[in-house]
């Protein structure tokens, strides 16, 4: 059973134009907060056929990236206050973005202030490296992370 059978569904955002600059592996160019929002608006919902961002669950205004300091941090909305997903959905934001981004980075996950029920237990699970290391170690909670990863957009 759905905890939230019919979400608000919305529109997509328009594809960032890559500049020849971008596609030149010889050229350094920063990573930026709309880089990484294309890294995470295609991930999907654990519950319904939806995107994150089809959700508006990842927003690139909660995308904030420091590429001189190396730090990345994305807040996430869940589509109800009571979500019993928030922390697979952080889980699989911070995977992907874990795989995805040099290692140098240091990423933050964590749920938009005042939007869930238990915000401060869940952001404090996905703070936790030994707990999300010790996460992914379950084979059947990686098969379900890397479903949400699975491209669909």
């Amino acid at each position: 059973m759905l905890e939230n059978a019919s979400p608000l569904v919305f529109q997509r955002a328009k594809e960032r134009d890559v500049t020849p600059e971008e596609e030149d592996d010889l050229v350094s160019d920063p990573i930026d907060d709309r880089e990484v929002f294309d890294l995470v608006r295609c991930i999907n919902d654990p519950e319904h056929p939806l995107t994150l961002e089809q959700l508006n669950v990842v927003e690139q205004l909660r995308i904030q990236v420091n590429d001189a300091e190396s730090k990345v941090d994305v807040a996430f909305t869940p589509t109800i206050p009571h979500c019993s997903m928030a922390t697979l959905i952080g889980l699989s934001i911070r995977v992907k973005l874990l795989r995805a981004l040099p290692a140098r980075f240091k990423v933050d996950v964590h749920i938009t202030p005042g939007t869930h029920v238990s915000e401060h237990a869940v952001n404090k699970q996905l703070a936790d490296k030994e707990r999300v290391a010790a996460a992914l170690e379950n084979s059947h909670l990686l098969q379900v992370v890397n479903q949400c990863l699975f491209p669909s957009c």
